[in-house]
């Protein structure tokens, strides 16, 4: 029975061509329950499995799946579709379609559609597991999720080509969950105040040269697109990337240690969380040039001091606030980071083996050990940074509950 918890919602359902479209038949039933207004938009090929008159029957609207034939929408279509939209969301979502989104081309109803849409965007990818893992693929998911656009991971089983994989649409109710969090948020981090930082910091050298370190911000742009679609209010303190800020949320870039740790405390005196995802670095130069220095003048050695350590300063003052840290170790992984967690007064330490092929600095895909304060631990497996970024608000959200805050 429904709650009607969607009602006066309206919600775009672009649906492409791959063999999992006759779920998009059951996410729309779903929906409609819900009290949503449902405009179903059809690829060619997506017509070809399931037809638009079965979209029709069940959304009691006219289904758009011709750019250029009225279908009820009138002779604009793909735009008045599109009108006054709370979610677009794409189940299932080919590689094709992906790399349309990625590459602003519209030439189909859905495309179109799509490029006109004025709201959020949620897509559910669906396909065979290789074509899931191709790096062309991976790259323009991240080009779609640096706009803001949410990617709702596949799972893992039994492809239609036969094999076992990882790539299959996800389940019906994780969808409408997560359509659900996005228009209904109202978990434990709905309202929060969270600080998340993200990237390296990099520390002069001179006036060209620097110290800093492979992270790319992957891990921590995730977690902060992750925290605003469960209804936070998202600071991200960033150093350099060449990660585009996730939409909705405030951008701090700075540079440096000292910059990042000034702007972190600064703003940590209202925040209830934070999360510090940044690969900080240890040391910086004690005299940096200010012009850049000439080989023939260079000393060989290079004298360091230690940054700052932001982590431990706001575990001396910690209050009522929830900190995070991050881990990034090679050797004795779980005992570094239980007495880093220990030393700096965290609530939960994130754990990465980082001598691993494929995971943490620069990689797309990540795989982590969760510790929290009592000594539980959880083992995240390797998977997108999106997901991993799920799994660690998941364990957040249980502590905040836990805490009472």
């Amino acid at each position: 029975m429904s709650d009607g918890r969607l009602k006066g919602r309206r919600i775009l359902l672009g649906v492409s061509g791959s063999i999992a479209a006759y779920k998009a038949v059951e996410i729309l039933r779903r929906l409609s329950d819900d009290g949503a207004e449902v405009r179903v938009v059809l690829t060619r090929n997506a017509a070809r499995f399931v037809t638009a008159l079965t979209f029709s029957a069940l959304s009691s609207r006219p289904v758009l799946s011709d750019e250029f034939s009225e279908g009820g929408w009138g002779a604009m279509g793909h735009i008045s579709v599109t009108d006054d939209l709370d979610l677009a969301v794409v189940a299932p979502a080919t590689v094709n379609i992906i790399a349309k989104m990625a590459a602003g081309i519209a030439d189909d109803a859905l495309s179109t559609a799509l490029a006109a849409a004025a709201c959020p965007v949620i897509v559910a990818p669906a396909m065979n597991d290789r074509m899931y893992s191709n790096p062309i693929l991976q790259r323009n998911i991240e080009t779609l999720k640096a706009t803001g656009v949410r990617f709702i991971e596949p799972g893992s089983g039994a492809l239609a080509c036969g094999v076992h994989g990882h790539g299959r649409l996800a389940d019906t109710d994780r969808i409408v969950a997560e359509i659900n969090a996005l228009l209904r948020p109202s978990g434990a981090l709905a309202g929060a105040n969270i600080i998340v930082t993200a990237g390296p910091t990099r520390e002069p050298i001179d006036a060209v040269r620097f110290i800093s370190n492979p992270s790319s911000g992957r891990m921590g742009y995730a977690i902060a697109a992750a925290a605003r679609d469960r209804g936070a209010n998202v600071i991200l303190v960033s150093g350099p990337t060449s990660l585009e800020p996730p939409a909705g949320v405030r951008m701090m870039p700075v540079t440096t240690a000292s910059e990042m740790r000034t702007a972190v405390l600064e703003e940590s005196r209202n925040a209830h969380i934070v999360i510090m995802a940044a690969a900080v670095s240890d040391f910086r130069p004690q005299h940096p040039g200010s012009r850049k220095i000439k080989k023939t003048d260079a000393s060989l050695v290079l004298h360091l001091e230690a940054t700052e350590d932001i982590l431990l300063s706001l575990g001396k003052n910690k209050g009522g606030r929830i900190l995070v840290g991050f881990a990034a170790e090679t050797d004795n992984v779980l005992d570094n980071a239980r007495e880093k967690m220990k030393r700096k007064n965290l609530d939960l330490i994130v754990a990465n083996d980082v001598s691993k092929p494929g995971v943490g600095f620069g990689a797309f895909l990540n795989a982590v050990t969760l510790i929290d304060r009592s000594g539980a631990v959880s083992e995240v497996s390797l998977r997108n940074k999106s997901a991993v970024a799920g799994c660690i608000l998941d364990k957040i959200e249980e502590l905040k509950t836990n805490q009472g805050l």
